[in-house]
């Protein structure tokens, strides 16, 4: 039996994404084995939302070279939708799919046979509105966390983002079909789905629904699961969602909510769709709905045009929002964005020490977050991995919490009552003996 090996670079979506051309595969005779192992098949799944990942793209290319010279490699994904031709010159590289083709891999080879040249088939992006590829992911290919994809594409204009070029337009999974392949997650045994897309609060757009209607709709469905949100614009989360959140026990207490910059001058610049003083209003809006609500920001430092002044601001901002954690990025270049071509560029050392600046507050207010949850009784679903004796899952609402090593407790949702954290983790005591679980 041939083997194929997948390596995902980039968002949830994108995991999830994988995780479907894993299943063409394996409906196709392959055995799917870790990236390290020696495989007939390399699958790169790649990002470009940072000059990084695109870096990383080829790092992952040598790689899988190394671990087997005579290997057909494929590159898809956001990079290859915008860059193919970059890729093709990568050494060892056989076939470019774009974010469309993906989806229908084995359309475009007949054999897996190392070439001397590698082949294009990337779509215009102008047509991937077209298409709507299916996919849900799990954690570790095990039955706990489901990454369940329902929407795709963007129709922001953000000035400093590439994706709706790689993905095209904002559309939705039909609601009925979207119903249907959530119930078949839990029925699959999944106990957390998260719910991906590029703007999943844009859901519903090209039907007559919203996200709200459709998360309705998930709850109806029988068994024991919760949903979780992986990402959504602050101008998207209405107060019905939030009062959903707060009301009903299978929505996890935790949202991550993009902000990129608390400076009212940047966000202009960045052509966000909100104000500052919007984002602020809604965060104390939903604490205060749900005081036990896990809230994650990204926030991208080094902008065109971000001074000390601007930064300083961006860190006051957050320093005064009661957050969980922040996801930090550091501006790159990208290139067909309007901010490639704004003044003010910073340099590249001070976007770096402004980057470690937001990580120590991030590191701060998480730390905070924990602590302020000791004594509470959280749910926690445990996931598979053994690390070294112990075994870890997250809360509702976004905590990591860590329990010694026992395979009963395996894809349950349990009750722990916390007692301890050094801010990265949390420990505590199982409310309930394993036959009461």
């Amino acid at each position: 039996m041939k083997k194929v090996a997948l390596y995902t670079l980039g968002c949830k979506l994108n995991f999830s994404e994988t995780s479907a051309i894993g299943k063409q595969f394996k409906n196709n005779g392959f055995d799917v084995v870790d990236f390290e192992h020696g495989a007939d098949v390399y699958v790169v799944n790649t990002c470009t939302v940072t000059e990084n990942a695109e870096k990383d793209c080829r790092q992952i290319v040598r790689r899988a070279l190394r671990n087997n010279p005579q290997a057909y490699v494929i590159v898809t994904g956001c990079y290859a939708q915008l860059r193919p031709d970059e890729i093709k010159k990568i050494e060892g590289v056989d076939l470019v799919l774009g974010s469309a083709e993906k989806f229908d891999l084995f359309s475009y080879t007949e054999n897996f046979e190392k070439k001397d040249l590698a082949c294009i088939f990337v779509s215009p992006s102008g047509e991937l509105t077209n298409s709507f590829g299916l996919a849900s992911s799990t954690d570790a290919d095990t039955r706990t966390r489901a990454y369940y994809k329902i929407q795709d594409g963007c129709d922001y204009k953000c000035s400093f983002c590439t994706i709706p070029l790689a993905r095209g337009k904002s559309r939705s999974l039909d609601p009925e079909t979207a119903v249907l392949k959530f119930r078949e997650l839990v029925e699959q045994g999944y106990k957390e789905i998260i719910l991906t897309g590029v703007n999943v609060g844009d859901y519903g757009i090209n039907y007559d629904t919203d996200l709200y209607k459709l998360l309705l709709r998930f709850l109806e469905t029988e068994g024991e699961y919760r949903i979780r949100i992986s990402s959504i614009e602050p101008n998207l989360l209405t107060d019905d969602i939030l009062k959903l959140t707060r009301d009903n026990e299978k929505m996890c207490r935790h949202f991550h909510i993009p902000l990129q910059s608390g400076s009212q001058q940047i966000l202009k610049l960045m052509q966000r769709r909100y104000k500052a003083d919007y984002y602020r209003d809604l965060i104390l809006r939903a604490k205060d709905i749900m005081p036990d609500l896990g809230i994650g920001i990204d926030v991208i430092v080094g902008f065109p045009g971000e001074g000390e002044k601007e930064f300083q601001e961006t860190h006051d901002f957050l320093h005064a929002l009661p957050l969980s954690y922040l996801h930090v990025f550091t501006y790159s270049e990208r290139p067909d964005t309007k901010a490639i071509e704004m003044p003010g560029k910073v340099d590249v050392f001070e976007r770096k020490n402004r980057n470690n600046i937001l990580r120590n507050l991030s590191d701060k207010k998480k730390f905070e977050f924990y602590n302020s949850r000791l004594g509470s009784e959280e749910e926690v679903l445990f996931e598979e991995e053994n690390h070294e004796g112990v075994m870890r899952g997250f809360s509702s609402n976004y905590i990591r919490v860590e329990q010694p090593y026992n395979s009963d407790y395996i894809n349950k949702l349990v009750k722990v009552k916390l007692s301890e954290t050094n801010g990265r983790i949390a420990k505590g005591q199982l409310l309930l003996p394993l036959e009461q679980i």
